[in-house]
């Protein structure tokens, strides 16, 4: 269970993006729609192009919860890649294990399922994987080890504990929820991936 701090850490980033990172976070920002701090509700200056770009960048991090180092490396993979960069890069990510593990609903926050990852709770194609950042290739099967399959949490996600706050499956991921099991079919299109962001504005931010 995340702590308080940490809740109250991703409401505040949450109220400063204006998107909710986690479930909770969405509660915050109904009752408190403005930035944090007491000048949060004032009305602001016009930002800037570059700190529109930078926040936009911030928000592409925040809902995979990674790095900068990471979303670097990721970024110039999909400049060198054939299509637009921009939906190169959002593609890419999705195809992260822990992005996947949240979209086939075994986990309620990506934070939740990056620890899943870690414990070694999740397997692909029958071996264990404890890298958040493994990139998932089309036709593999993400399932839980058999042994973790009755803990708690994990018997709430095959009940589908989560699908209240989480989007609903998207189409290149056919789960089968109740046998804790998610198979990607082909690769993310931009369209169909869950996440708040103009992209362009963060290729803009790293062409700079």
């Amino acid at each position: 269970m995340p702590t308080k701090p940490r809740v109250r850490r991703q409401a505040r980033l949450s109220r400063a993006l204006g998107i909710a990172l986690t479930p909770k976070a969405a509660k915050y920002l109904e009752r408190r729609p403005y930035g944090p701090g007491e000048h949060g509700r004032a009305r602001k200056k016009q930002d800037s192009d570059y700190a529109v770009r930078l926040r936009e960048k911030q928000r592409l991090r925040a809902q995979y919860g990674i790095r900068e180092a990471q979303m670097t490396r990721v970024f110039e993979e999909a400049r060198r890649t054939k299509g637009l960069t921009g939906e190169n890069l959002v593609e890419l990510l999705e195809m992260r294990l822990d992005a996947l593990v949240l979209r086939a609903g075994f986990a309620r926050t990506i934070a939740q399922a990056r620890q899943l990852v870690v414990h070694r709770h999740i397997m692909v194609d029958g071996a264990r994987v404890d890298r958040p950042s493994y990139r998932v290739s089309e036709g593999q099967l993400i399932h839980v080890h058999q042994r973790s399959e009755v803990l708690t949490p994990l018997q709430v996600a095959a009940a589908g504990g989560h699908r209240d706050v989480l989007p609903a499956v998207p189409g290149y991921l056919d789960v089968q929820l109740d046998k804790l099991q998610a198979r990607l079919v082909r690769r993310p299109k931009r369209s169909e991936v869950p996440v708040t962001c103009e992209e362009q504005l963060v290729v803009e931010f790293y062409a700079r």
